[in-house]
């Protein structure tokens, strides 16, 4: 498995929710996505953290470029431009051991 971690500044009273459902409406089968989980910090409701999961790095590169998206890309672009206060920053990640009790 593979996961990217995703660390953004959003505009004060952005809403996670919507932030979710956008990006989730843009989703194909058979993407290599395992899940997405939208978190912020407790002490810093601003800095908003997205861990996506994917089975490998291949199949996430390979999303990015799947012609599907595109018209989902659009309302992620348009949603973000008004939600985020600065430029993303992306973390990758191998993951090598993944526990769910």
């Amino acid at each position: 498995m593979w996961a990217q971690l995703i660390k953004v500044r959003v505009k004060p009273g952005t809403d996670l929710s919507a932030m979710a459902d956008v990006l989730k409406s843009a989703e194909q089968p058979d993407s290599g996505l395992v899940r997405e989980t939208f978190m912020h910090d407790q002490k810093d409701p601003e800095s908003v953290y997205v861990l996506a999961v994917f089975e490998s790095e291949e199949k996430a590169r390979l999303r990015e470029q799947d012609p599907r998206r595109a018209a989902g890309q659009q309302a992620i672009q348009a949603f973000l431009a008004g939600a985020l206060a600065a430029p993303p920053e992306f973390v990758d990640l191998t993951v090598t051991h993944d526990w769910i009790p």
